[in-house]
């Protein structure tokens, strides 16, 4: 209740001028001017805004209550934005745009910061409240998404033995390079050292170079592939809802095959509408809506797979999965290594961790509390992802579908499907977003940087509305962007060939490779000791498997494209 009031009265203050906000699309900025502001209101208010991160000045007369008030306030909003961060996406995706919307804050600015307060950190900022309680919460909900639905095929594809192992070994592989991930954030001292705010921040701060370039690269093209990706996935479901619905109501005797391209398209003029809304990823209630809905679709998953278990009476599946006969030995070899891909997918999300611990609160260290909090959340990850995974596997056997709630192997209860279906619609809606912005802001800047006169905007008037201020570049760039993406989705419809190249695009660079070299230069490891040689080796390995489930997921794209139409897509 307390979050919902702050939020309305800043809500309220923006629109009455009370405070002001400035944003940052260009290089120079544009700023909103509000005049009359009161100091001690302003400061409040602003406070509890997004703007979280910055840190709070005390003007002169202004009492402990009333500060006491505002940290009480920003806590609030600490939690909510760190999960924001964390949606699949994500969050996966502040980067180097985290300031796109700064608060202009009442201060006087000669009164020096209060470190040393019982209110703030070292760094200036309000104190930090998280415990390894709410750290894991953040971090599973970070992890949980539209991956858990492809791991009973990715499964079916290896075996009783090996897919089990293989996922037990990703676990391992993650949790391990969690904690060398951990060590990172802060540079030097680990209790005092400067603190890297974002994955970006870090690789920046401790490698430098043309690694940081490296890291742009790659995690500009996991958010694209993403954005294709969720565009597939959404529009997979919508069309399931509709289907499930035409199959109960012929009694299964129509198959009810569809074209996935007018769900595409509605799902992507649904994003441009959603592009032009500013800071919409921002909003604090998409992050609470999108973890609710990745945990319904994933539960009713899960729990159909029990039920399906429970009326045959059997657990289907074998050894090695799929046979040969059934598929060719090559075709064999290449799920497998697609397999590996969709997997992970499932496990990518270690570039996100550093902001979950950068709301931890010290002491103890945030390196102790987030690897307590990394080795329990990944311990129930891990046992959600095999419950999942194999309950699919035991009750489809070698034919589990790729996607376990869009590939029919339910029926019934078909009401329990589509409100599996729309959870997933509704998660994704908000996700593509997440993952658009930061790219959106980037190409934005960088327009600006060259073309000054391109950040004009013009005012558009809506009868009950306040004045809305559109930007010719963005409308357009936006625009073009959600049409590039959707036109990639529908010549392109493949849910778990997609899944496995975004996968395998992201698991080594991000999981593993960028963490085991900061680990390796945070503590001045020397090169070809033990460590250093087992380091190396770990991250070789790991670059062997991603490329193999690069080229599984790629070649899986060619021999679908052998029996496909382009823009032809039925299901």
């Amino acid at each position: 209740m307390f979050m919902v009031i702050s939020y309305l009265l800043v809500n309220y203050c923006e629109k009455t001028g009370l405070i002001g906000i400035t944003s940052q699309g260009s290089e120079n900025g544009r700023e909103k001017k509000r005049e009359g502001t009161n100091s001690k209101l302003s400061l409040c208010l602003s406070l509890c805004s997004q703007n979280s991160s910055a840190p709070i000045h005390q003007s002169k007369g202004t009492s402990s209550f009333e500060i006491h008030f505002v940290v009480n306030c920003r806590s609030l909003f600490l939690y909510l934005l760190s999960i924001k961060k964390m949606v699949e996406n994500a969050s996966r995706t502040n980067l180097t745009c985290r300031r796109d919307v700064d608060i202009e804050e009442a201060s006087i600015d000669d009164v020096p910061v209060q470190k040393d307060s019982e209110y703030y950190d070292d760094d200036g900022r309000v104190k930090r409240t998280g415990t390894v309680w709410t750290t894991s919460s953040h971090i599973i909900t970070a992890v949980v998404g539209s991956g858990v639905l492809s791991l009973a095929w990715a499964i079916a594809q290896m075996g009783w033995i090996a897919g089990p192992t293989v996922m037990l070994l990703f676990s391992v592989v993650t949790l391990y390079t969690s904690s060398f991930l951990a060590d990172c954030y802060r540079t030097g001292d680990s209790k005092v050292g400067k603190r890297n705010y974002t994955f970006m921040d870090a690789v920046s701060t401790i490698l430098g170079g043309y690694n940081v370039t490296f890291c742009g690269i790659v995690q500009y093209l996991n958010l694209f592939g993403s954005a294709v990706g969720y565009t597939i996935a959404a529009s997979i479901s919508m069309m399931a809802i509709r289907r499930s619905n035409c199959i109960h109501a012929s009694d299964g005797k129509n198959p009810c095959h569809m074209s996935s391209n007018p769900y595409m398209i509605g799902f992507g003029a649904m994003q441009i509408i959603f592009s032009q809304i500013p800071d919409f990823h921002n909003m604090w209630w998409l992050s609470i809506v999108a973890a609710i809905m990745s945990f319904t679709y994933a539960i009713i998953g899960l729990a159909l797979g029990i039920a399906k278990i429970a009326e045959t009476g059997t657990f289907k599946g074998s050894l090695t999965g799929v046979s040969i006969g059934t598929v060719t030995g090559a075709q064999k070899v290449w799920g497998v290594f697609q397999a590996l891909g969709n997997i992970a997918f499932a496990y990518s999300y270690s570039f996100v961790l550093l902001e979950i611990q950068d709301t931890i609160k010290s002491p103890p260290s945030e390196v102790k509390t987030m690897k307590k909090a990394t080795k329990l959340s990944i311990a129930v990850t891990t046992a959600f992802y095999m419950l999942c995974g194999c309950s699919g596997y035991a009750a489809f056997g070698d034919s589990a579908p790729g996607n376990l709630l869009t590939g029919f192997g339910f029926y019934k209860p078909y009401w329990v499907i589509d409100l599996a279906n729309a959870a997933i619609v509704i998660h994704l809606v908000g996700a593509y977003q997440v993952y658009a912005q930061p790219l959106f802001a980037f190409i934005e800047k960088e327009a600006a940087k060259r073309w000054p006169k391109i950040d004009t905007e013009f005012t558009i008037s809506i009868p009950g509305f306040q004045p809305y201020n559109q930007n010719i570049f963005t409308l357009v760039w936006r625009t073009v962007f959600v049409i590039i993406t959707t036109v990639i989705a529908m010549l392109l419809p493949f849910f778990n060939d997609v899944l496995g190249v975004i996968g395998a695009l992201g698991f080594w660079p991000l999981t593993v490779y960028f963490p085991v070299e900061m680990y390796i230069k945070q503590k001045k490891i020397p090169r070809w000791s033990t460590v250093w040689i087992s380091l190396e080796l770990l991250s070789v390995v790991c670059l062997i498997v991603t490329i193999v489930a690069g080229l599984g997921s790629v070649v899986g794209v060619i021999l679908d494209l052998q029996t496909y139409k382009p823009l032809s897509s039925f299901y």
